[in-house]
């Protein structure tokens, strides 16, 4: 558990090797109450001193974090795995990062999204995330899904469309589902063109 009076350190940003191109339309960036809602709630509910408790830094757009998203899927592509990043950010803060770690920890749950929501619950002390946000470059696939649900994430924010294995609005809807208990806001679309690129660089390099 996170000890009172102690900030937990943010992770440095971690610069990508190449600058990706740019492709995808500009998206506009609106409020979002029911996350500052979530935000409230989070920090009512856990003690001074903990992650949740950090005040917000200057306003940060959605764009802003889905190019840390994409740096760490640079760092996927790298290390020769499916190019995935994903950031999990609290009150304009980085908590969490991941990318796909499949092959090097030879772990079939080691997606960048639950990477990323390990990374954020360990500097928690805690397995609930509520007031979180999680952005990822593709659209989450039915493992991750159910562990946002499971973390009580506040909002999901990614990139590209999966229309094989997408569970949030391309094959399955996970999110939101009427018979879940708990409620994830969606925005999808965001830096769609880039995160797409960089996932079919990596697989034309492999035929």
């Amino acid at each position: 558990m996170p000890v009172p009076g102690r900030t937990l350190p943010v992770a440095p940003c971690i610069p990508a090797a190449k600058p990706l191109e740019c492709s995808g339309a500009k998206t506009i960036v609106t409020s979002h109450p029911a996350t500052q809602k979530n935000n409230e709630k989070a920090r009512n509910r856990h003690p001074k001193g903990s992650l949740r408790e950090r005040p917000p830094k200057e306003l940060q757009t959605d764009e802003l974090w889905m190019e840390e998203a994409l740096r760490c899927a640079q760092r996927a592509l790298e290390a020769g795995e499916v190019p995935v990043g994903a950031v999990v950010v609290l009150d304009g803060q980085i908590v969490g990062r991941g990318w796909n770690r499949n092959i090097a920890d030879s772990d079939p749950t080691a997606h960048a999204e639950v990477v990323a929501l390990r990374d954020a619950g360990a500097k928690a002390g805690n397995h609930r995330l509520e007031g979180c946000e999680l952005f990822v470059t593709i659209e989450p696939c039915t493992m991750c899904s159910g562990a946002m649900v499971h973390a009580r994430i506040g909002r999901l924010v990614y990139g590209a469309d999966d229309p094989k294995a997408g569970a949030v609005h391309s094959v399955l809807r996970v999110l939101n589902h009427p018979q879940l208990n708990h409620k994830i806001e969606v925005r999808r679309g965001v830096l769609a063109g880039r995160s797409a690129e960089v996932l079919q660089m990596f697989f034309r390099s492999r035929r």
